[in-house]
């Protein structure tokens, strides 16, 4: 596909962290009394580390930048974490990954967390009559994380996620959409949370956030044009309104999203969008059919 003059992959551009910046996905607590809590959230901030590179893995030099930590505690965990099963590490690459053991754990939670599954039409049906590339973001706390993706036919594509790739909300059409749809309190409290995380994002920072929040709340749908991707513009709508825990959101090269197609782009998702939440308040109305034990 690299070989393929028509494709263009439009890869985000992100500016290297710097220790003691707070710039990894969640920071890790600053070493001192090695409580249980505080060795729980190392060790989870840790994983949240390496996920951050999705499936391209990450070279310790990379981890003990995203981190802040000691080269030697970083080494430490890391091999701690291999031996349980966490994290695995490539030996021509010498890069970590997520281990079988989160892989094993997961299928086992699965069954909770199926909204990708739920969305699945929708996206295919966004893909089919835009032709551009779909994502489904899902709130985690103050990130958002892309759980699902379909491609559309127009031969550019906007590749700017891949699926497990998690950022501070905010950052992309998704998370700017579930951002502007909470309650204003509760958005402003996360893009405090954020602040620190935010510069490493192209133009990404908090007075640019705040506009970006008032014109979706006034347009009914985010667009963002070349500001966590250079060249890329997207388009997301969240759901459901009185509680957003998703959005939607079509990425595209910037010429295809002048001002008449994003209004029919936006009109597209909403479309799909009410048809999700439909689902979603069928699935919540009908009895679980699950019984402990299977």
């Amino acid at each position: 596909m690299g070989n393929n003059p028509n494709y263009c992959r439009i890869v985000e551009t992100k500016r290297r962290a710097t220790p003691g910046k707070n710039a990894a996905p969640q920071p890790l607590p600053a070493s001192g009394a090695r409580s249980g809590t505080q060795s729980i959230e190392r060790v989870v901030g840790m994983l949240r580390v390496v996920a951050s590179r999705g499936r391209r893995g990450m070279r310790i030099a990379d981890v003990v930048s995203l981190s802040g930590l000691p080269m030697s505690t970083c080494f430490r965990m890391l091999q701690r974490l291999e031996v349980e099963g966490l994290l695995v590490r490539d030996l021509l690459t010498r890069k970590y990954h997520l281990g079988p053991l989160l892989y094993e754990l997961g299928m086992l939670a699965q069954p909770h967390y199926q909204l990708s599954e739920l969305c699945d039409e929708a996206l295919r049906v966004i893909a089919e009559q835009t032709h551009d590339t779909v994502y489904l973001s899902e709130r985690r706390g103050p990130e958002s994380i892309c759980t699902s993706r379909a491609l559309g036919a127009y031969p550019i594509k906007a590749l700017t996620l891949d699926v497990g790739i998690r950022r501070p909300m905010g950052v992309g059409a998704g998370g700017l959409a579930i951002l502007s749809a909470l309650p204003e309190a509760e958005a402003e409290l996360i893009v405090a949370a954020n602040e620190a995380r935010y510069a490493k994002f192209g133009a990404f920072e908090p007075g640019f956030l705040r506009e970006a929040i008032a014109q979706t709340r006034a347009q009914g749908y985010s667009f963002l044009d070349s500001a966590a991707t250079p060249g890329a513009a997207a388009i997301g709508v969240a759901f459901p309104p009185d509680n957003p825990i998703a959005a939607v959101s079509v990425a595209a090269i910037s010429s295809r999203m002048g001002p008449a197609r994003r209004a029919e782009v936006a009109k597209i998702i909403h479309q799909q969008v009410r048809a999700i939440c439909v689902l979603l308040e069928a699935k919540s109305a009908a009895p679980s059919s699950g019984r402990d034990g299977d």
